[in-house]
Parts: structure tokens; sequence; C-alpha cells
């Protein structure tokens, strides 16, 4: 193949690891041009079909490795590596021995001789069993990774559009399109976009609570997954927008190869839990003393079976007794047999087992029995942000309107923290009396929206981009004016009566798509009187340039002038100093080229909405009318959840893949930080954390700690830095990329609702409920077994 693709890294035979970042050619940080040369591909024609072949000898298939699991030889005789289980296995068959030559030499062997080591046996079997059921599930996490893969592809190849081919055929250099709803085949460079924006949803893999705008522009080199904006990887969704990309890297090279691989790495460091290494310390103690005092007693007897005469002081004549030397031999063993708790393995099963049970019924399902007296032992609880600490659900929690003068503003609070219309209501608000500025607030949020709210069981889901959604709940919060009837619809069943009525009053007959300069949509409308309108909603900042009035509560217009100005950029600081996202509402009446359209294509004005580039001047001479704040916010119990693993000694640390502001204001909001505490020194990005001189006495602090912007080695990173520190880690998560810190820590705890199939597999444990104030009741309970396990340990004796 060319020389272009000779240079681009190579796979190489690295038991399944990834070639190494200096290896992989960075194009997020070079331009469109200069990836068509490296990669000698031209996006209108693609690669040829002998190109294809010949770079697929060199990096193989579009697909993840699979790993060969232990053979089910290797898991029983692995359930056997354990001081305790030895001794009672070493006892049952010297017992079953000495029962059988007791029956020989008696003429008739006696069944009840029998009974104390087949119950032995029994226990060890149905232990062993329990053990390789849990273990032959260990990779079932990497099985559940490949399914988040695209199956096919829409690829240009010699020149023609091919739009299924299978995703495991494509190699470096191939040019793909992708279009909303599309899952990400590979890991691609963004080359050309075809509509005005571009997002995807990769929250699963890089932590992000909101859809990402994607960009043809080159980012830095150095820059974290985050950063590469006009990168998209594989196993993320389309969300909105089409464009044009290139294949940089497939298979284990992607990131989800390398997220593969780091599962994969963690499974094999997995360690004993704390009660099975105190279990194996009393093993070890059990057979010293036993040896020892069986030893003591059989030579104590030995002038039983030898015997001697004493000539001139020294022994003479040995006479040896092979039945008393067995007979003797049998007490021993029979001694330590009866020394040996045969009943521990089972004891302890049905503690563990129990517990499963009761912690079921507070939320927490239990996928390996040893997790439930891990808990009881964990010191650190590092917790994911987004899903767990938070809804994962986008809300609006403030809303900012015009006041009665051109210089002052209302603000309104907003309840609620879920997609449910009926989840909270706005205080202080005027119900069936809105004003003409609330309603048009309302009528820009409903109608210039392109998302929805659905009932999925019981839970409320959204459909399109979460913050659009999060304004649709809004609106129902909202109500409608009096004079407004409520026009029914299927829309009823999902609680979004009121925008379908904003909806049939103003019918939406154009779009202005949303772009990344202009930051904004803008929606065209002819109310049922036939007045055209254009609704727009967007940055605040943007908006206010392109405003030249402002819409005051009673209705009336008066020119936007700095004290106004002022006024709404105030409330916007207040609001982006919480970490909330901010949109701005205004609207536009006197639309002269749009007085006769009616979505007509033939109409002149048709010609207007093709062209993004007359998108600015559409949207000038704006009024505005208010602004929302968005969040994903904080779960209402994880407040006190914190508080209580604080009083129990439990130090919790957030790491998360969001921004670090927003990060920061959850923190402070949960209680994990003071709300005026100096956090300089306890909050850093994943890369700030890794380029520390001692990382370890960071972890050390006392305290709370967030890493925000973390990629998944970098979380697996500082659960490994704890674990050496000899602290017992529970993990929390529900993303791709949560997966291999969750494989490696002491108990990985998957979200059950919003968690992905890839963190659940991983995981020991998964929530019901998503609710961090789950875990802290669950490690009660775990506290409760272990104690009451260590106790039985602890008193129990050996039988005389």
């Amino acid at each position: 193949m060319g020389k272009g693709g000779e240079n681009y890294g190579k796979r190489e035979d690295l038991g399944g690891k990834s070639v190494s970042d200096k290896e992989v050619f960075p194009a997020w940080s070079k331009d469109v041009k200069e990836c068509e040369e490296k990669f000698e591909v031209k996006r209108d024609y693609g690669l040829s079909e002998d190109e294809v072949v010949k770079r697929r000898q060199i990096y193989g298939f579009n697909e993840l490795e699979k790993h060969e699991g232990q053979s089910i030889l290797k898991l029983i005789l692995d359930q056997f590596n354990d001081t305790l289980v030895r001794i009672l296995l070493g006892a049952a068959v010297i017992s079953f021995v000495l029962a059988w030559l007791d029956g020989e030499e008696g003429g008739e062997k006696e069944i009840t001789a029998f009974v104390e080591p087949l119950v032995i046996f029994l226990i060890l079997i149905v232990n062993a069993a329990v053990g390789v059921w849990q273990e032959s599930n260990a990779e079932k996490a990497l099985e559940a990774l490949k399914e988040i893969q695209s199956e096919t592809a829409c690829v240009i190849r010699d020149g023609k559009r091919i739009s299924s081919l299978p995703a495991k055929e494509l190699v470096p250099g191939d040019i793909v399109e992708l279009k909303v709803g599309d899952k990400v085949p590979a890991d691609m460079r963004v080359l050309r976009l075809i509509s005005s924006t571009l997002r995807l949803e990769q929250g699963s893999l890089t932590g992000e609570s909101e859809a990402v705008s994607k960009t043809t522009k080159a980012v830095a080199e150095d820059v974290d997954i985050q950063g590469k904006k006009c990168m998209v990887f594989a196993g993320t969704t389309v969300v909105n927008g089409n464009c044009i990309c290139l294949v940089t890297q497939i298979g284990m090279d992607t990131e989800i190869g390398k997220v593969h691989y780091q599962i994969h790495e963690a499974a094999q460091e997995e360690e004993d839990t704390p009660l099975k290494k105190k279990l194996n310390e009393f093993g070890e103690a059990l057979t010293v003393i036993i040896g020892i005092i069986c030893a003591l007693v059989w030579l104590i007897n030995v002038k039983y079976f030898l015997t001697w005469e004493i000539v001139d002081g020294w022994p003479r004549n040995f006479k040896f007794s092979f039945e008393k030397c067995t007979y003797y031999f049998e007490i021993a063993v029979a001694l330590a047999v009866a020394a040996i708790p045969e009943g521990l393995p089972a004891v302890i099963t049905t503690c563990l087992a129990l517990g499963t049970r009761k912690m079921a019924a507070k939320n927490a399902l239990v996928r390996k029995l040893p997790s439930v007296e891990t808990l009881g032992c964990t010191t650190v609880i590092c917790s994911d942000k987004t899903g767990t600490l938070t809804t994962n659900q986008m809300a609006v929690s403030k809303l900012v309107a015009m006041g009665a003068k051109a210089n002052t503003v209302r603000s309104f609070n907003v309840e609620g923290t879920s997609y449910d219309p009926f989840d909270g209501k706005i205080q202080d608000w005027p119900m069936g009396r809105m004003d003409s500025n609330l309603e048009m607030i309302a009528k820009i949020a409903a109608v210039c929206n392109d998302s929805g709210v659905e009932k999925s069981g019981q839970h409320y889901v959204a459909s399109g981009l979460p913050t659009e959604a999060a304004l649709k709940v809004l609106v129902e919060k909202m109500g409608l004016p009096d004079g407004v009837s409520s026009i029914s619809s299927s829309s009823d069943k999902d609680g979004l009566r009121c925008s379908y009525t904003w909806n049939k009053i103003e019918k939406r007959i154009g779009t202005l798509e949303f772009d990344r300069d202009r930051k904004s949509m803008g929606v065209i409308t002819s109310s049922t009187s036939g007045r055209k309108s254009l609704l727009v909603k967007g940055a605040v900042e943007n908006l206010l340039e392109r405003s030249s009035y402002v819409q005051l509560q009673d209705g009336s217009v008066v020119e936007l002038d700095s004290s106004s100005r002022n006024h709404i950029m105030q409330s916007l600081h207040e609001m982006s100093s919480k970490a909330l996202r901010v949109l701005g509402f205004a609207y536009k009446e006197d639309l002269q080229e749009f007085a006769t359209y009616n979505g007509d294509e033939d109409h002149p004005a048709h010609q207007l909405l093709l062209n993004p580039a007359n998108y600015p001047s559409i949207e000038s001479k704006l009024i505005f009318v208010g602004l929302a704040g968005i969040r994903d916010p904080p779960r209402k119990e994880v407040r006190r959840a914190i508080e209580d693993c604080r009083e129990a000694g439990i130090r919790v640390m957030v790491i998360t893949g969001d921004n670090k502001n927003t990060a920061e204001a959850i923190c402070r909001e949960i209680g994990v930080f003071g709300s005026h505490e100096d956090i300089s020194s306890r909050s850093l990005t994943g890369k700030e954390f890794m380029e520390l001189a001692n990382p370890k006495a960071h972890i050390r602090q006392s305290g709370g700690l967030l890493f925000s912007r973390a990629e998944p080695r970098h979380k697996q990173d500082i659960v490994r830095l704890l674990k050496d520190d000899g602290e017992v880690v529970a993990m929390t998560g529900d993303g791709v990329n949560d997966a291999p810190a969750l494989k490696l820590a002491d108990i990985g705890i998957a979200m059950g609702i919003a968690g992905t199939e890839v963190a659940k597999e991983a995981s020991d444990m998964v929530l019901a409920d998503d609710n961090f104030s789950t875990i802290v009741a669950a490690v009660g309970e775990g506290r409760s077994i272990y104690n009451n396990m260590k106790a039985f340990i602890s008193f129990m004796r050996p039988d005389p």
C-alpha cells in the first residue's frame, strides 16, 4: 500500500494492547487536507477495493478482540486455592479413608462413619459450583462492549456510495457518511459538515452530561478526549446533523478498544476480598496449630507402639507395633478433624445469601456474593457524577422574565429533577394568570424546539436533545394562560398537553437550524390568525447582540438600552456561576419577506432558508423576552448520604468526565465541598492529577476530592493508587468509560436504570434506583453482615 498508510500506526501483537499514542497519527490536530494526504484518499472517491484489501492485511478487521476465558477445569481448581478449603478437603479425604479402614477391620462398614466426610465433600462441591458460576460470567463485560458497536456503515469506495457495508470491514482511510440516529462505527476525523451543525451523544464514553457539537477545525495535539471536537468515536450516537468522516482508528485502536483492553487488564488484577484474606490467615494459623497439636498427641503416645530395652544406658531391641501406630495416628487425625470448623463455609455462604436479600429490598442488587462483605469494609467511595450524584436528566432550575420596567427582571425558581412534567412546580407562579411576557417565553420554549418527552414504564425519558426536552417540561409547569383552551392529543399521555397546544396555535412553517457561529435556533411560525412570527432561542450573549428591543411584563415593547442589557447580563452571570447552561428567548414579528410564505418551496422566501448565511440577517432586530437556566440536577437524597459517609469514616471522591466548573458546583451543592471552601488543591482534572509528582500524597488528603475531565485510564489509575495505599475502594458508574475502574475496584457498583450493559457486566453490584444514597444504605448492611461473620469466626472453638 501507499507510503502514508505504512506510516500510520501499525497494529502489533501486544496481547490485545492498543498501540501507544506515540505511534498514532494525531488526526485531530491536523487540518482536513493534511489528513486526506496522510491516508492517501479523496473524500469524493474513497478507497479502491485493492487498497482496502492491502490495508486489511495490515490492520485486520474493525472488531474487538475476543479473549479466551479460563477453562472449566481451571475454574474448578481455582476454587480450591484457599487455605481453609484445602484443610477441609484434606480432612474429608483422611476421614473417608479412616472410615473405610475401620470398616475393613471390623468386617462391615458403618454408614454413620461416612456421614462426616460426605457432608464436608457436599459443602465443598456447592461452594465450588457457586464460585465457578460467578467467575464464568467475568468476561461478559467484554461481550456487552461489543454489542454497542455499529453493525453497518454508509461508505464511499471507488466513487460509489455503499449504504450498508458491514462495519467490521472498515479500514483506516475509509470515507464514511453519518446521519442522525447513526451509531459511529469507528474513530473518525470529521472532514465536512453536510448540515449546519453536528452533535453527538458521547456521555457513555466520556462522561459528559450534554451532547457535544463537532467541527472540522483542528485542535491542539495534547487535548483530552473531550477536547477532540473534530473527532467522532466508535459507539457514540449522532443526535443532530450529518457529515462526512475519515476513518482513523479501528478495532482495538479505537477509544472503545482501549476500554476493552483496560477491562480485560483489570479482570486479571482481581484480588481476594477482605474477608477471604482474613479467612486465609485464619486457615493458615489453624493449620499450624492443628498440625502441632496432632503431632504432640501422636508423639505422646509413641511409647505405646514403639518399645525398647535400656542396655548400658542406651536403648536396644526396638519393637514397633504398626497396628497401635495406626490407631494413635487415627486418634490424632480425628482430633484434627474435630478441630476444623466444617460448617464455616456454609455459615458464611448463608450469611452472604441472606445479606443479598436484605440489600435487594433496598434496591441494591448484588451480582457476586463476596461483594456483600466487601461493602462492609469500604473506606473510600469513588463516585461518578452524572447519573449517580445527579439524575442524568436535564431540568430547568431557574426562569428569568422581564419586569414591569425596562431595567427590571423577575426570577422564578423551578422545582423538579427529572423529565417528569408533574415533578415539582414553579415557585410563586401565577397559575392561569400568565402575563404577556411569560406567554411569549412559553410559546418560544414549546415551538422553537425539536425534542420531546416520552413515558417509558414508570419513567419519563427525553427524545432528542436533553436541554430542549427540559424546556418542554418547563412549558408544562408554566401551564396555559386564561383564554387559551387546551387541545387534547396523543401527547397527553406523555404530559405534553401545553406544548402541543402552543404548537397548534403557532404552526411551524420554516426552520433556521442551529449553528456554532450564531449559537441560536429559529423557527418561522404562522398563527391561527395568519400572523407570521420568528421565534428564537440560543446563547444569551448572541441574542442580545442581535436584539434591539425588549418585551416588558405587560407585553409592551421598548428599546433595549444599556441598563436593561446590564440587568440581563447580571442574571446570566449569576446563573453561569452556578454551572447552569443558560438559554435566552427572543422573537420578531416584522417579517416582510415571509409575509405571504406558508412553507411553499416555490416561494422566494424559501430560498432564503436554504442558505445558512442568511440566518443572521433574518434574526436581527429581535425582541428579547427572557432566559432559562438548565442543569443536570443533584439527587435530593445525596447531601444526607454524603454526611452519613463522613460520619461513618468513609471518604467520598467524585471522578467524572464532565467539565470542571459544573462538577465543582455540584460538589459544593451536595456537601462534598463547603459552599465557600477553597478547593484549589482538592479539585483537579484527570490530566493535572496524572502530572503530579506525588499523586499518592494528593489522594491521602482528608475530606472530599474531585477529579474532572477524567478519561477511563485516569479513573483506573486513581482506583489502583487507592488500593495500593491499603484502601478498600467502592467505585460507581454508568458509562462505558467507567467499566475499567468498576472492574478494578474492590467493589464496582453500576446504575440499573441509566447504566450501560457494559458497566453492569463489569460491576459487582447494580443499583436498581441509580441513587447514591442506596450505596450508603448497602454499606451499612454490609458492615452488619461483616461484623456478624467476624464474630462467628472469633468465637468459634474447636470441638473437645
